[in-house]
């Protein structure tokens, strides 16, 4: 018997290989890996454990994950646990390209699972903002309560858990719901610098010019991030519970800073001052528009900016229930954001860690 991971040799995905490996010394681990990843792949799988890793061609936007009848029948009959990562995370992806991945890719893959009568579980990794554009309080167990979206990626990540969800009578599963996530607590390590990162980029270059960063974005929203330690320990954890059958876990901070909070935080640590004066949200989205204007502030997407102008709260009380037991409990942001932003300053001149 074996597990399944797709998203691999992805920053999550080869973690959490890394990982499964290390807790059973008999564990076996099947990758699917597109075709144009095969070689990325083999050079992560060799840094780990070649010899108890296989990598499989294949795509999970194809019947069948794209693989051949005798592949996909062996597979079906030796898989014990499916992990799907697989997913597009880039916040400008066009909507056909996000709902052959995000929507038919999970699909394909609940094929799989039904398929295979050894199943013993399906990890999900969905994402905290299925809740759309919802404000206030989102709770684990809620999902279709007619919200709108701000992305491709949002409304193709909720179709697919609305179809996992159709087949929890069919398919054991835990859904896993993870807010932005960072880079690891202990050593800052992450694979790019997007998300919460264009904040520090913004203020590298102010730091260049000698001039402090402001503060934008809504005071009062708040900006949910945990990082990816936190986030493969739990899924570990989640997929090997019994308990976890059919739950939804909010992978987040239970409590998160204020977008205001967080550019302070951010700015003491990387600049070792405070943020000076504030720019207005609309007056940030204006500018975002300008070319030149948008070069300044580091070229920061406007689909990224949305997040720090949302003012919402992720409920956490089954994913509290559940992951205590096994000693877990998301850091705050001040316990790793020294580490954080020592990894970025080693390594913001390098364009390897630069959003593609």
């Amino acid at each position: 018997m074996s597990d399944l991971v797709t998203g691999f040799p992805g920053f999550i995905g080869r973690r959490l290989v890394r990982r499964l490996l290390a807790d059973d010394p008999e564990r076996r681990v099947v990758c699917l890996v597109e075709a144009r990843m095969l070689d990325a792949a083999r050079k992560t799988a060799d840094g780990i454990d070649a010899e108890r890793i296989e990598l499989l061609a294949g795509d999970i936007g194809e019947r069948r994950l794209g693989l051949g009848d005798a592949d996909y029948a062996r597979l079906a009959g030796s898989v014990r646990r499916v992990h799907h990562l697989a997913a597009v995370y880039n916040l400008a992806v066009p909507f056909a390209i996000a709902q052959r991945v995000n929507v038919e890719g999970t699909g394909n893959v609940l094929e799989l699972c039904r398929d295979a009568d050894g199943l013993e579980r399906l990890a999900y990794v969905s994402t905290a903002y299925v809740a759309g554009a919802r404000t206030g309080t989102v709770y684990e167990h809620e999902l279709v309560l007619g919200q709108r979206f701000k992305n491709h990626y949002e409304s193709t990540k909720f179709q697919a858990e609305v179809w996992v969800r159709e087949l929890l009578d069919r398919v054991p599963t835990t859904i896993l719901r993870p807010a932005i996530v960072v880079g690891d607590s202990q050593t800052g390590e992450t694979e790019k610098f997007d998300g919460p990162y264009y904040l520090l980029r913004t203020m590298a270059k102010a730091a260049k010019l000698h001039g402090p960063v402001a503060q934008f974005g809504r005071s009062e929203a708040t900006f949910n991030v945990v990082p990816v330690d936190f986030v493969v320990d739990a899924m570990v954890a989640a997929a090997g519970d019994p308990a976890a059958v059919g739950e939804t876990l909010h992978l987040v901070d239970p409590d998160p800073l204020s977008t205001k909070q967080l550019v302070t935080t951010l700015s003491r640590e990387y600049n070792g001052r405070e943020p000076r004066g504030r720019i207005s949200p609309k007056a940030v989205e204006t500018v975002l528009r300008i070319p030149a204007a948008r070069a300044a502030l580091d070229n920061i997407p406007r689909e990224s900016l949305v997040y720090l102008n949302h003012p919402v709260h992720f409920d956490t009380r089954r994913a509290v229930d559940l992951l205590t037991p096994h000693g877990l409990r998301p850091p705050g942001f001040p316990e790793y954001v020294a580490a954080m932003v020592r990894f970025f300053r080693e390594h913001e001149d390098d364009p390897a860690y630069s959003p593609k």
